[in-house]
């Protein structure tokens, strides 16, 4: 098996086989698609258990992400973070260790005293906590309810986290995916307590935006599955060999130029002319300034884009 370590002494675990048993863990259990301000409520609590018992902090994960093995009505989820990226963030969250389960149609029909018991045994569990709307095992039986009387039995408490709220709305991931399919980059970004992001490989595109004065990195995802927000211009900025570069950046189908139907993600780099094809890159949406429209001429889109451009650089 593979094992992942971080400078901060988070290790990856790629099995529940791999972990060492140890009878101080806490343990929370989620796909935590976006690690948002909710998960990271629940997180909080896991890390701030295991450090009043002197114990370890243990994130239970799936990948790939269940609903695209369960495809519940017939469609699969656009993810909001990869397993790279939620591994990053229970990182900066100060998690000791990560258990990433190969999320497969067998394993989706484990009961979920099954699973908890393969926990106790391989892991060890000194606590749990639950969020409040989580349920795991086969027909998702297995919740907050069902742990505190099985965790009676066997000795150990369970912590149930409720869901934050702001305004008069608790934050999900699917609420996070549907303002970014509607352009509300602002929501979004309040609700994950950060930007969002996009990283992928930097690809040759038709060179029409060098031909024009506007030369741009074509950015290709490195997961397919990873949402494409709305298509519109964003304010982005760019993490190009470690290092952070301000921006602008196009979603969509460039209609003022073809009739095509498939979208492409553009970034032009204020003050950047390092040659990065096929360099991986980070791109994060700071803000969404309008949507994509077709112009009747050239002259007209870059008189817009020149605007576009002094609204990123403000």
């Amino acid at each position: 098996m593979f094992l992942q370590f971080y400078d901060d002494s988070m290790t990856v675990y790629r099995s529940l086989a791999e972990i060492p048993h140890n009878p101080l863990s806490v343990l929370t259990i989620g796909t935590f698609d976006g690690v948002h301000r909710g998960h990271q409520q629940v997180i909080g609590a896991l890390t701030a258990k295991a450090k009043e018992i002197g114990g370890r902090s243990v994130v239970i994960t799936f990948d790939p992400h269940p609903q695209e093995v369960i495809r519940r009505h017939g469609t699969s989820v656009d993810i909001l973070t990869t397993i790279e990226e939620r591994q990053e963030q229970f990182q900066q969250l100060g998690v000791d260790a990560v258990v990433v389960i190969p999320f497969t149609q067998e394993f989706s029909a484990t009961p979920w005293e099954e699973f908890a018991r393969q926990l106790q045994q391989q892991i060890g569990i000194a606590h749990m906590i639950v969020g409040h709307d989580h349920a795991f095992g086969k027909d998702r039986k297995g919740n907050a309810e069902s742990l505190r009387g099985y965790g009676a039995e066997h000795g150990f408490g369970v912590t149930e986290i409720g869901p934050l709220v702001i305004g008069d709305e608790a934050i999900s991931s699917t609420k996070i995916r549907r303002a970014l399919a509607e352009g509300n980059l602002q929501k979004a970004s309040e609700y994950l307590g950060r930007g969002y992001t996009l990283s992928g490989t930097v690809v040759r595109g038709d060179g029409r935006g060098r031909s024009l004065g506007i030369p741009t990195a074509n950015i290709s995802p490195l997961n397919p599955n990873k949402l494409i927000p709305a298509n519109g211009v964003y304010c982005v900025r760019a993490q190009v060999g470690g290092v952070w570069h301000r921006g602008m950046g196009n979603i969509g189908v460039r209609p003022t130029f073809t009739d095509a139907t498939q979208r492409t993600i553009e970034v032009n780099l204020f003050n950047f002319a390092e040659e990065i094809y096929h360099q991986i890159v980070k791109v994060e949406l700071c803000k969404f300034v309008r949507s994509e429209q077709k112009f009747g001429s050239v002259e007209e889109f870059l008189q817009q884009l020149e605007r576009d451009r002094a609204t990123c650089q403000e």
